[in-house]
């Protein structure tokens, strides 16, 4: 069949602004899964699609994987569960096929909750409820399932979803442990199995103090009163001082847990090294601490006293 010059241009047209759209990024709602994981796209890890397929939460258009073909469809049968015992998480919850199983934090149990769909998954396939059975030391009770936004039955352990993970290719695979902080393989009874990394700064209940916050490795974090605060953010403790007093580096507001997160930021200190703030306070550890939970920093020549969630110098006069 002849093609007219005016169909010729329309096709000329069509293909440029097609081009035109996928160098500008197209967004990841509008993309079919099929057509993404065909195309091949790398991709981020750790973040999930709103509800009802919407657009991505968090940057890019990724959940985790790579180019890697999903080693099992979104409608693979769970059939038979195992309880596995892995070397480095304890006991696990596989598929029948010996695949691990997988939650999402940004999931719910109460009411069971998927946040995870379009890319997200494809990339962390939703296990079917139909067939699914309680194998050996699984209590059947706690096998559910939530209705997706596409109708389709998604298994519960405990009321959370239940996934698996793209990269996951062989029996016993965990490689979706820990992606973006924010999946975890499921126990038996719907915890997340193994232990993640305590936050940056967080907060402890002393028996003496009441909450004071706490560094990763449970170290009491400190105020020094001669300091000041935002919008200035002056740290007066350096050379031998720093040595007894170390700043405490940089963290993320995200990787905080119970401190308040206003004021919660670095600054660039004299010596240009970045120190961490809490309500626009510099904060300390003290050398003198020995083990996790020490508070020997707390009212050292009236000067340091040991941080509450919300900035303030526990125990300081006036505080």
């Amino acid at each position: 069949m002849k093609t007219s010059w005016r169909t010729a241009s329309l096709v000329a047209t069509a293909a440029a602004v097609l081009a035109l759209t996928t160098a500008c990024g197209q967004d990841a709602g509008t993309t079919p899964a099929s057509a993404a994981r065909n195309a091949g796209a790398t991709v981020a890890a750790g973040d999930a699609a709103e509800p009802g397929g919407g657009t991505a939460i968090g940057a890019g258009n990724g959940y985790g994987a790579d180019d890697t073909q999903d080693s099992t469809a979104p409608g693979t049968p769970a059939g038979e569960l195992t309880v596995a015992s892995d070397p480095g998480l304890g006991k696990v919850l596989t598929d029948g096929s010996g695949l691990t199983l997988y939650r999402f934090d940004k999931d719910t149990a109460d009411p069971p909750r998927s946040n995870c769909s379009g890319d997200c998954a494809t990339t962390w396939p939703p296990v079917p409820a139909d067939d699914a059975t309680a194998g050996a030391g699984i209590d059947r009770a706690l096998l559910g399932e939530v209705t997706r936004a596409d109708g389709s039955k998604q298994l519960t352990i405990g009321g959370r979803p239940a996934y698996r993970y793209a990269k996951d290719v062989n029996a016993g695979d965990v490689n979706g442990q820990g992606v973006g902080g924010t999946w975890f393989a499921i126990t038996p009874t719907g915890e997340k199995a193994g232990r993640s990394a305590p936050p940056g700064l967080s907060v402890r209940e002393d028996p003496e103090l009441g909450e004071i916050v706490v560094d990763r490795e449970g170290r009491t974090v400190y105020r020094f009163l001669k300091d000041k605060a935002w919008p200035e953010s002056v740290s007066n403790c350096s050379g031998a001082c720093l040595e007894k007093w170390p700043a405490v580096a940089p963290v993320a507001a995200d990787d905080t847990k119970g401190v308040k997160k206003k004021g919660l930021m670095p600054f660039t200190r004299a010596d240009g090294t970045r120190q961490m703030t809490v309500d626009c306070w510099p904060v300390y550890t003290f050398s003198g601490d020995k083990a996790p939970g020490d508070t020997k920093g707390q009212g050292v020549g009236g000067t340091w006293y040991a941080v509450s969630p919300d900035g303030k110098p526990v125990g300081a006069p006036g505080a």
